[in-house]
């Protein structure tokens, strides 16, 4: 082993330079600025990783696909990306909030309401969902979207949508939320995403409290459609499903309406309040006859187009005009949320 030569740098440091022969599998190391760093080469991390210099002293392990991860690319995993990130912790502050809890607890307690009113009221026949659901309790589902889809649901889905961006405003952490990697348009796509799996979360409260309420209070069999055909309970339920999605997609149209007031305001529950007397406006336009001509064009109108899941072949030609009027409202409204979240002066 030769003697390593002592230099000095230039400002009363002494730093010793040491031989190649000391270092092991042939390590070189660079001195830059008086600083001494080692280049590793290929042999020394284990499974190829190359240590690279950013240029600022710093040292970092540039590792291969097959180091640490059993052959998974470490620099590609979604977990570290930080729109995934984001959205995670996103889905998990509005699941963890004691007032979405309390709104999905309603939620959940409506359709139990409905199967005890129905239990304790008197016999009364008739064609209607709710008169059927004494005589099968898979029919309370249905019935359940039937009595929320008009404000109940729209209501909990225009609380987490207008509180997307204006409630960071009001508490002024949306400023830092800008400053992440994510970026304007990215934040913007992960709040709607939140909002649009917050629609489905409640939608499925709703299907699973109907039907556990159901099951507990009410005879289980064929379900008689509204087109009179009879199917069995394992195709009812399957049924149910698709009006959970219906439902989902309807909410999450409206969530998108939601989130571009919220772009407007820095006030919350005004952005919460503007979307709700919007579907009460709509629920009443709906409901004037001389006004026929624009219900089509309403978003509330579509919403209990549901019931073509419960009619003998489906009526997928009105689900699928449904469908295309939520798609329409979610990329009018969220084209309107991006152009003025794009251009709005963040001042919290």
């Amino acid at each position: 082993m030769s003697s390593p030569d002592v230099l000095n740098d230039g400002r009363g440091d002494v730093r010793q330079d040491l031989d190649d022969d000391v270092r092991r599998e042939g390590g070189e190391v660079l001195r830059e600025g008086g600083d001494v760093r080692r280049d590793l080469d290929d042999d020394v991390p284990s499974g190829g990783g190359d240590v690279l210099n950013d240029g600022r002293g710093d040292v970092r392990r540039n590792l291969d696909d097959d180091d640490r991860s059993g052959g998974r690319d470490v620099r590609r995993d979604p977990r570290r990306d930080p729109g995934m990130r984001l959205l995670a912790s996103e889905v998990g502050l509005t699941f963890r909030r004691p007032r979405n809890l309390a709104m999905l607890g309603v939620l959940a307690v409506v359709p139990v309401l409905i199967g005890v009113a129905v239990r304790l009221a008197s016999g009364d026949s008739g064609a209607t969902l709710i008169a059927q659901v004494a005589g099968n309790g898979l029919v309370l589902t249905f019935a359940a979207f039937a009595v929320m889809l008009p404000l109940v649901l729209p209501l909990a889905v225009s609380v987490v949508a207008g509180d997307s961006i204006a409630g960071e405003a009001a508490q002024g952490t949306l400023r830092y939320l800008l400053v992440a990697p994510a970026g304007r348009t990215r934040l913007l796509a992960l709040k709607y995403a939140n909002v649009v799996i917050f629609s489905l979360a409640a939608c499925t409260v709703v299907a699973v409290a109907a039907l556990a309420a159901g099951l507990v209070l009410f005879p289980v069999g064929s379900v008689t459609l509204l087109s009179g055909t009879t199917v069995a309970p394992a195709e009812a339920l399957l049924r149910a499903g698709l009006v959970v999605l219906y439902a989902a997609a309807g909410m999450a149209a409206l969530g998108a309406v939601a989130l571009a007031v919220s772009t407007l305001t820095e006030a919350p529950i005004g952005a919460v309040a503007t979307s709700v007397v919007l579907v009460v406006v709509s629920q009443v336009l709906s409901a004037i006859p001389q006004l026929s001509a624009v219900r089509p064009y309403l978003l509330t109108s579509w919403w209990t187009s549901f019931d073509g899941v419960l009619r003998s072949p489906i009526a997928t030609e009105e689900l699928g005009h449904g469908l295309l009027a939520f798609a329409a409202y979610t990329a009018v409204f969220g084209s309107l949320a991006w152009a003025r979240f794009s251009a709005k002066d963040i001042t919290a």
